[in-house]
């Protein structure tokens, strides 16, 4: 029965280990690279929107 008892704090403790450990893979690995890869991925749809149809605002008047 005791041993019994030893292995659920071992479980218990590998659980709580690989519960940091995806969080630490999530929080500084995963979720910045994500967020870096979208704003770079929308600055790049701005530029190409503005390569083919021009800046915004009013076309430009001739004199």
């Amino acid at each position: 029965m005791a041993d019994l008892r030893n292995l659920e704090k071992d479980d218990k403790k590998l659980s709580r280990y690989g519960e940091l450990l995806a969080f630490a893979v999530l929080a500084f690995g995963v979720w910045p690279i994500l967020a870096v890869g979208t704003v770079a991925s929308y600055g790049f749809i701005v530029w190409f929107y503005q390569i083919v149809f021009g800046p915004p605002g009013p076309p430009p008047t001739i004199h």
